[in-house]
């Protein structure tokens, strides 16, 4: 560890540029680049494959074993150390005073056609999410779920965005996700047979009434305005979630988790 870089000053461009990595959607999109928060959340980064372009670290709070926890998973990554003091961490990391890694990394962007599909597939697909927290939220269910990918159709935010990271536990990295326009994803389920669910309030069956355990996509929109005409029409099946109180909505998360796991429910 003694062979790491320092970097104390605020005024670093490195320190500079995550700080415009972290705040703007664009920067991240032109420089191809994402920063990963969380030695949990680093690590499963760096065991999905991400490749880091630094990984920055307090050694006055982060101990040392908590570090080679992380590099376990790409040992590779070390030549990429760079030890910053309590002002710079405080300035990059939403946790600066914990045990905790800031990681610079080369993002991806998986194209669907070159997804191969798992026999019985159960996919979920996301349409004009816009709230982070909640897209991470669903990212963390879909990954207990077991699902095999996420489509995101017109989203409103991008996946790497550090609060989608934080809100995800890491998530974001342990499941396939794609960013696609609806008609590329439906002509996706449509050669792969896979049947479409769509999550809607009218002539619409309760969801424990639908048969999930074949290969399966469930369509889930905004609490706000739901799917667009364009799910309704292209599903197999609408479903419902009944509701027997005053309020007639909830979350998108929790709507999500209540499918998928009646899903994994029906398939195990």
């Amino acid at each position: 560890m003694s062979s790491a870089k320092i970097i104390s000053s605020l005024q670093n461009p490195l320190i500079k540029n995550i700080g415009s990595l972290l705040e703007k959607a664009r920067e991240r999109r032109k420089q191809g680049l994402l920063v990963a928060e969380g030695l949990i959340e680093v690590g499963m980064a760096l065991r999905a494959g991400y490749v880091v372009e630094q990984l920055l670290y307090n050694p006055d709070i982060t101990p040392e074993e908590n570090i080679q926890q992380v590099l376990k998973h790409q040992p590779s990554a070390a030549q990429q150390l760079i030890q910053v003091n309590g002002p710079v961490m405080e300035k990059i990391a939403y946790r600066a005073n914990v045990p905790n890694v800031v990681a610079v990394l080369r993002s991806k962007s998986p194209a669907l056609n070159e997804f191969k599909v798992k026999t019985n597939p159960l996919i979920l697909l996301l349409e004009t999410v816009e709230k982070p927290g909640n897209l991470g939220a669903i990212l963390r269910t879909a990954d207990a779920a077991g699902v095999d990918a996420v489509l995101l159709c017109d989203p409103q935010t991008d996946w790497y965005n550090p609060n989608v990271i934080r809100a995800s536990l890491g998530a974001v990295f342990t499941v396939p996700i794609f960013s696609v326009a609806a008609a590329e994803a439906l002509e996706w389920l449509q050669k792969h047979q896979i049947r479409i669910f769509a999550t809607h309030l009218e002539a619409s069956y309760p969801y424990y009434d639908c048969d999930f355990r074949g290969p399966t996509a469930l369509v889930m929109g905004t609490e706000a305005d739901g799917i667009s005409s364009f799910w309704i029409q292209n599903a197999y099946q609408r479903v419902i979630i009944p509701m027997h109180g005053l309020v007639d909505s909830m979350n998108v998360s929790v709507s999500t988790a209540i499918l998928l796991f009646e899903a994994l429910r029906q398939r195990k």
